[in-house]
């Protein structure tokens, strides 16, 4: 019998698990082919239930392989994907959630196996359960039909490529048992990785990411927990890198929320946030902006107004407390024309000059893992080393928030199992 071990059962390690199996079910072949996954933990998926705050923002409704890190890597990885796993689910069958001309390999899988979603803002998909067991129940149990075999607290410590022809891996156990297999995948963060996979294959250095940012605290530390729905912006020699619109958290420490996670992916120490509490004025127009409120204002009130009444109701209070000292000016006194010349660009962006990532026990993702150049985007497999695969977060790829990140431990597992079952079957 041909066995698969499968490294992680995680998200792209249950992928990959399912695919596999079906793959050798599909062809008759169950019989000659095992599936087994090797969990350090003391059960599987545990990652994926806390994935978005235990709702699991599982894809997204438009997947562009432009914003992952690697893209022209990911983008051969996502349609070979699509080659290996094409038909599936029709868009016309009234029992699946709706698969349009944006359906991929990813979700056809997914509604097959019965899971239903619901799309929320910038294309976040999420079960509709609104629960990560969701998914993993329908992960569980198309393990449990295709055969696969799980393991749990079965930590790997080492993969030993094979040693000659004929030979098969060796995996080694931290209790010190030894297993072999026919095939290997990896689905373990980078970190990891680096660790068990066979010496020489190419790394990029680990660090965390998507994560908050960590800046010169005057500001934020006034602010500490208030959120605001704004934009954040990233600068850097007086060059915009990178615009996001969406929550800003802020904390003692810098700023968290999903704008800070998606540009921590870009900053750099010395860079500057620029954090846009009327995103929805354009920088232009600010000054304007102001001025007719001020106008308004004090038709309404038949009185001059003072700048914390022009604050009023656009900001909370601490807000207007920190953006008015950070201009220099008195709440209690008059708006007059210079104050508000000098607060329009500290209402559009604050600066905050920034230190590097704050918490890092916040960070969704590493950063860094198998180099990229080393593996097949057509099938996952590491190059110069026959039936070795390297899935999900143990690659260097990554992206936004958004479920960007989830899709691609699906996409990259399903490739990869679907691969590791046919080099088995044709005997390589």
């Amino acid at each position: 019998m041909k066995t698969i071990a499968i490294i992680g059962a995680g998200a792209a390690g249950l992928a990959a698990a399912v695919a596999a199996a079906e793959a050798a079910r599909g062809a008759g072949a169950l019989a000659e082919v095992r599936v087994t996954v090797y969990e350090a933990s003391d059960r599987v998926g545990r990652s994926i239930l806390a994935t978005g705050n235990g709702r699991c923002n599982f894809s997204n409704a438009v997947i562009d392989a432009g914003r992952y890190r690697n893209a022209s890597f990911v983008e051969e990885a996502l349609g070979a994907c699509e080659a290996t796993f094409e038909g599936g689910a029709s868009p016309g069958d009234d029992s699946l959630p709706p698969v349009d001309v944006r359906a991929n390999a990813v979700l056809r899988f997914f509604a097959e196996r019965g899971l239903v979603w619901r799309e929320e803002g910038e294309g976040r998909l999420y079960p509709l359960a609104n629960k990560a067991t969701s998914v993993l129940d329908c992960l569980r149990a198309a393990c449990t039909a295709a055969g696969v075999r799980e393991l749990v607290e079965s930590e790997v410590a080492a993969v030993e490529a094979p040693r000659g022809e004929g030979d098969r891996f060796t995996l080694r156990l931290v209790d010190r048992r030894l297993e072999r297999a026919d095939a290997v995948i990896v689905a373990v963060g980078g970190a990891v990785g680096e660790r068990l996979l066979p010496a020489g294959v190419p790394f990029c250095a680990t660090a965390p990411t998507l994560g908050p940012i960590a800046t010169d605290p005057r500001w934020p530390r006034q602010l500490d927990n208030i959120r605001v729905r704004g934009a954040l912006e990233l600068w850097r020699g007086g060059r915009l890198v990178a615009r996001e619109v969406g929550e800003v958290m802020f904390r003692k420490y810098g700023v968290s929320g999903i704008a800070a996670f998606n540009l921590s992916r870009l900053m750099e120490p010395g860079d500057q946030l620029a954090v846009d509490f009327v995103a929805a004025v354009p920088g232009e127009d600010a000054e304007a902006f102001l001025r007719a409120r001020q106008t308004r204002l004090q038709g309404a009130l038949r009185r001059s107004i003072t700048w914390e009444d022009l604050m009023r109701g656009m900001v909370l209070a601490p807000v207007a407390d920190v953006l008015l000292k950070a201009c220099g000016l008195r709440g209690d006194a008059a708006v007059d024309e210079a104050g508000l010349t000098r607060l329009s660009p500290v209402l559009k962006g604050l600066r905050l000059p920034v230190t590097g990532l704050g918490d890092v026990r916040q960070c969704q993702v590493h950063r860094g893992g198998v180099k990229v150049t080393a593996v097949d985007a057509r099938t996952c497999e590491v190059r110069g080393v026959p039936g070795l695969y390297v899935v999900g977060e143990a690659l260097d790829v990554d992206a936004p928030c958004g479920g960007y990140n989830l899709h691609w431990a699906w996409a990259s597992g399903l490739l990869a199992g679907k691969s590791a079952t046919a080099r088995l079957r044709e005997g390589r």
